[in-house]
């Protein structure tokens, strides 16, 4: 199978109008356009009854000593761990695009509560919940694709890896309000194929991805 991308290369970057926040003069970021990126999938095996989707970025600090603190930096050296930024299951076999900005468009606060883009598709929960957990205007649920927003002063760039998932099921098993770590479990066992793409993207003005 082969995964590409309209709107950034693999190893590229994503663009700014694909992520949560982007960097601004003053206050280090603003709320950007949050729209999905275009994906596009092919190379299929015979017998895949559905696709399953997920986009994780493994970078995510693992304390939050220095993160988004004024004359600190996020260290290099410091444990990372996965941040989920999307996960969809019960992809029809016949679909193999998603266009940028079907799935999302804008950020939602509190979270979509219905995302579409993705005809007769489930979209699961991102860590967008926890993190804006106990936030009196941003805390919810929230689910389907909300894009990159990586520490303003980490210092390192995250990447952000977007796999799909040919399966030999046409539904999976999985609850409402599923995460990522769900999906990836579900799928072992049904896997026929499976492609990934990856993007990077900082918040850093000291970091040049270009």
């Amino acid at each position: 199978m082969k995964l590409t991308s309209k709107t950034f290369s693999d190893g590229g970057v994503i663009p700014g109008r694909c992520a949560f926040a982007v960097k601004a003069p003053k206050g280090h970021v603003r709320l950007s356009e949050n729209l999905n990126p275009e994906l596009t999938w092919s190379g299929a095996p015979a017998g895949t009854r559905s696709f399953a989707l997920v986009c994780i970025d493994p970078d995510a600090p693992t304390k939050p000593d220095d993160v988004n603190k004024e004359g600190r930096e996020v260290p290099l050296k410091l444990p990372r761990a996965r941040f989920f930024h999307w996960a969809v299951v019960d992809i029809a076999p016949t679909v193999t695009q998603i266009e940028e900005g079907a799935a999302s468009n804008g950020v939602t606060p509190r979270g979509k509560q219905q995302p579409g883009g993705i005809e007769g598709a489930r979209q699961g929960v991102n860590d967008y919940t926890g993190w804006f957990k106990g936030d009196a205007d941003m805390g919810g649920t929230y689910r389907g694709y909300d894009g990159p927003c990586p520490p303003w002063n980490d210092s390192v760039p995250h990447h952000y890896c977007f796999e799909v998932f040919a399966l030999d099921v046409e539904s999976l098993s999985v609850q409402a309000d599923f995460t990522a770590a769900d999906v990836l479990k579900a799928v072992e066992g049904h896997v026929l194929a499976s492609a990934s793409l990856t993007g990077r993207y900082s918040l850093n003005p000291r970091i040049r991805l270009n």
